[in-house]
């Protein structure tokens, strides 16, 4: 069960401040509970406290804040359950995908709590000329500061997992916004890393409004933002963000070539998985299918049979495939999108009906091109299939996006495996799978409106250290 209410977490401390911001049941849509929301006073307040404990961060050894992630760790798995249970109410996730973003909040700690003791440096010769006889160079890798954090309602565990825990591992103190949506997750981590030995003032975590929100990304004292979410929003906050290092994950709209020689029944299978899991509300959920020629029929039959069974329903039903999105509003434009398909000369081959946040698995075919539900992300269980004949027209359809994060390649020819790698203008490209498969230790982002930077837990220490040069002079 949730607590009737929620503090927001200022300087490692809970603040019952307010019940001002209404969390609701996304399938029932009542109120499930209440949470403490910060306004601009706190959140100056938050960096401030940020900013004083940075020099005790700093001195942290990395086993000591190994000790912290890994404390983390085993309240997480003390508190399965209740995380698994917040996430089907706050996001209306299916208890499957439920579980299986706590597990993946365990795995991005656990791999945060090994790489913390090994951020290491680099003994450089210097001696590439005459001049610097007697010259060594050597690197050390030192936190960049207090850092800005805005995750998104998606996942709101794991998300805020890829932010929280580098910034422990690095040694800088930090600030959270989650998403309004979803915050109860983000302030159950607060929960349990306020139990460790942090130094007081090296987190925050603060739901707050949009409009109050501001500070997190024209603050000086950042020293670094790290924004996931919508490609309008990120694009405006690394414009307003100075001169601070800005780290963007935003949308997608991934394709998924399934091309001559496949399995379809391993294809199908997973491609299901990767445009429907969580109601499709992933930045790499499949959206674009291109089939070859040869198996398009047959894939259509058995891609449409196994969508129309998907069960629709409670989030903790345990057979529930598909759940409520997080909000009337957002089934309500994606349904517009689908609708808009359909009068544009779509065929739609199953779903396209909504009862509130409910919106059925949906596929369509024979999309035009310039329709929103090919060209933008639609972030919701939809998915387009077309055919193609040839290998390299498939691969410049993949790349005809304003989007580039990953894209799932089906092919058991080595040499198109290396040519879709070579080729496309993308974060990421998955062989033999879907672009929606991840794990927490691998470089992940996108380019064009994508993003910018790298998650996976090395990738973001890097960004959130700073490389700091020593040379040493020895006297001839």
């Amino acid at each position: 069960m949730l607590a009737t209410s929620y503090p927001y977490y200022l300087a490692n401390k809970p603040v019952y401040a307010n019940e001002d911001l209404e969390i609701t049941n996304k399938f029932t849509e009542e109120v499930a509970t209440r949470v403490a929301l910060a306004d601009a006073k706190v959140i100056d307040q938050a960096i401030a406290a940020a900013e004083k404990a940075q020099p005790a961060l700093n001195k942290m050894a990395p086993y000591q804040r190994q000790k912290i992630l890994e404390h983390c760790i085993e309240g997480f798995k003390k508190r399965f359950d209740e995380l698994a249970y917040s996430l089907c109410i706050e996001a209306g996730k299916p208890i499957k995908d439920a579980r299986g973003e706590v597990t993946r909040l365990i795995d991005t700690f656990k791999i945060a709590a090994e790489e913390s003791v090994r951020i290491n440096g680099e003994v450089i010769n210097l001696e590439i000329t005459e001049r610097a006889k007697g010259y060594t160079g050597m690197y050390k890798h030192v936190p960049i500061g207090p850092c800005s954090f805005i995750s998104p309602f998606n996942f709101p565990l794991n998300l805020a997992a890829h932010k929280i825990a580098p910034a422990i591992a690095a040694g800088c103190a930090f600030v959270l916004k989650p998403a309004s949506r979803t915050p109860i997750g983000a302030l159950i981590i607060g929960e349990i890393l306020a139990e460790t030995d942090l130094p007081e003032g090296a987190f925050s975590i603060l739901p707050c409004s949009r409009d109050g929100a501001d500070l997190f990304t024209t603050d000086e004292r950042f020293k670094l933002l790290s924004f996931t979410g919508s490609p309008d929003v990120g694009w405006q906050l690394k414009a307003k963000a100075g001169k601070k290092p800005v780290i963007l994950e935003l949308g997608g709209n991934a394709a998924c070539v399934v091309d001559e020689g496949t399995d379809l029944d391993d294809a199908v299978e997973r491609i299901i998985f990767g445009a429907y899991y969580q109601s499709g509300q992933s930045c790499i959920s499949v959206q674009r299918v291109l089939v070859h020629d040869s198996l398009y029929d047959d894939f259509k039959a058995r891609y449409v049979s196994k969508v129309e069974a998907l069960i629709h329903g409670d989030p903790l039903n345990e057979d529930t495939f598909i759940g409520p999105m997080i909000s009337q509003s957002e089934a309500k434009r994606l349904d517009g999108w689908i609708q808009s398909a359909v009068a544009a000369g779509a065929n739609l081959l199953c779903g396209g009906q909504r009862d509130g946040a409910m919106l059925q698995a949906t596929v369509l075919e024979n999309v035009p091109r310039d329709c929103e539900a090919v060209t933008e992300e639609a972030f919701g269980p939809v998915s387009v299939i077309s055919s193609f004949s040839d290998f390299d027209e498939a691969l410049r359809l993949v790349d005809d996006s304003q989007f580039g994060l990953q894209a799932g390649i089906f092919t058991r020819d080595i040499y198109k495996a290396h040519k879709a790698w070579d080729t496309l203008d993308v974060g990421g490209v998955v062989i033999g799978d879907v672009p929606s498969w991840r794990v927490d230790n691998m470089p992940y982002g996108g380019v064009k409106e994508s993003g910018l930077g790298r998650e996976g837990i090395r990738y973001a220490i890097a960004d959130m250290t700073e490389i700091r040069l020593m040379v040493l002079r020895t006297p001839s």
